[in-house]
């Protein structure tokens, strides 16, 4: 089933025992991220809440919070993506198998983009800031925060969907230094993404332009942080994602994704930083307080009966971990075409997702002497050097030519295999004075710092006790 908006998924959801209506007003400051935290440590439901303090609007939450109902709300193009994404890997298969592959062109045609001049939604109403869900999670969050925003972009004298940028960056909606019901504050970096429109328009007199959608069909917020190859819109692949094609206008120089529940628009202030932060991150501690770009808001629209669309981060497993699962899920089969030679990658959940990766390489460059790693510590490289693989603090790789069953995908059994192998005063691979992901504060700067890489391609050297 594809999902127009946010509303109908819910409806799903319902119907299928898979929501949780509080019906009681609960307080955005803490409370109801708390309430969020409990029914995802419990494996429980997605979440309504019907009445927030001191708001107008309903807010949901925990629909990815588990990796079935994750599934269960793509079911209908998990399949279809993941047969285009190994026809992108393999285009022999269009030759196997012709018939199956000419069933993806609805699905294909089904997600472009669409320009629509009559219905938008999201335009029939406007709101201030003060009215919005001013959700706060952690006790020294800075403020409140958007936490599952699609920040959309575009570089100057650019109006080309192809051209846009869609991500999700968080973003600060009060406390700090913003001017109340005028700025909020905007966490990216400069050398990616909506950081690169950013610098491109440091260089002209034009205003930087952006919007900022909340809810909407789910496809959205995935496609928001799917990390796509060079080249891909996230917007042609948020209709590929939810089966639907991606509904848009241009009203008063915005782009607006008419189907969201809410859009901020705004102009980026291009010379002008503020305090962002603290923020209780995905990693399990705060982020501390850093200067960051401005964005003076223009308007916020929102559709009749809007939902804010929001959710918790903090120690992992959190809800974001539904996203990890389906990303693993559709991009595993285009592992040995971005990293030739790479047979699996996995990044560990409960470690942050980026922090840790376990991959399997293989090693064809002097395959008769006496066993070493050599080929693996290029793949490593090129793992490093690559996208969102490029945020990972810790790299175990490690070949598998006498155990082919070996997966990353079993931790234990990675590790098991891993340590009775791993030659210590020979295996370990150090990046010193490096730079180093923004949200990693164990370097001795901001976003400076070091990383590991242990390769191992040898004979077993000792036996374990306790593990297996």
């Amino acid at each position: 089933m594809s999902y127009p908006n946010l509303v109908s998924c819910l409806n799903d959801l319902e119907k299928t025992g898979q929501l949780l209506r509080i019906p009681v007003e609960v307080d955005p400051d803490q409370e109801m991220a708390e309430i969020h935290r409990r029914i995802y440590d419990k494996g429980g439901p997605a979440i309504l809440f019907e009445k927030v303090k001191s708001s107008p609007f309903m807010a949901a939450s925990n629909l990815y919070g588990t990796n079935e109902r994750s599934e269960f709300i793509f079911r209908s193009s998990l399949a279809k993506m993941e047969q285009l994404i190994r026809l992108k890997v393999n285009p022999a298969e269009l030759l196997k198998s012709p018939f199956k592959s000419i069933r993806l062109l609805p699905f294909l045609t089904n997600a472009l983009p669409k320009k629509v001049i009559f219905n938008k939604p999201v335009l029939q109403h406007q709101t201030k800031i003060s009215q919005l869900p001013l959700i706060k999670s952690w006790p020294d969050d800075g403020g409140a925060f958007i936490t599952l925003p699609q920040v959309i972009s575009f570089p100057p004298e650019s109006k080309s969907l192809k051209d846009a940028n869609v991500g999700m960056y968080r973003i600060q909606l009060t406390g700090n230094q913003y001017l109340p019901e005028e700025e909020v504050g905007l966490h990216y970096q400069l050398h990616r993404g909506i950081g690169i429109h950013h610098k491109a328009y440091n260089q002209t007199t034009k205003e930087f332009k952006i919007s900022i959608g909340v809810g909407g069909p789910p496809a959205y917020s995935l496609g928001s942080i799917f990390p796509l190859p060079e080249g891909m819109s996230e917007i042609l692949f948020s209709g590929l994602l939810g089966n639907k094609r991606y509904p848009y206008t241009w009203h008063e120089g915005y782009f607006i994704p008419v189907e969201v529940d809410f859009c901020i628009t705004g102009t980026v202030l291009k010379d002008q930083l503020k305090p962002e932060g603290p923020f209780g991150d995905h990693l399990g501690y705060y982020s501390l307080t850093h200067d960051f770009p401005v964005l003076k808001v223009h308007k916020i629209f929102h559709k009749t009966d809007p939902i804010w669309h929001f959710t918790v981060v903090g120690r992992p497993p959190q809800e974001d971990s539904g996203f990890g699962h389906l990303i693993h899920q559709m991009v595993k089969e285009l592992t040995t075409n971005e990293f030739p030679g790479v047979k699996e990658i996995h990044a560990v959940d409960v470690a942050g997702v980026h922090p840790l990766l376990l991959a399997i390489g293989s090693e064809r460059y002097m395959p008769f002497r006496e066993k070493s790693p050599e080929e693996i510590l290029t793949q490593a490289n090129h793992i490093l050097g690559k996208g969102q693989t490029s945020l990972a603090k810790y790299l175990f790789i490690s070949t598998n030519d006498d155990a082919p069953n070996l997966t990353t995908k079993n931790v234990l059994e990675f590790f098991d295999y891993f340590l009775r192998r791993v030659d210590w005063k020979n295996d370990l691979h150090f990046y010193t004075k490096t730079t180093i992901d923004t949200l990693d504060y164990s370097g001795e700067n901001w976003n400076s710092g070091s990383k590991l890489v242990v390769a191992c391609n040898r004979n077993i050297q000792r036996t374990l006790s306790g593990i297996g």
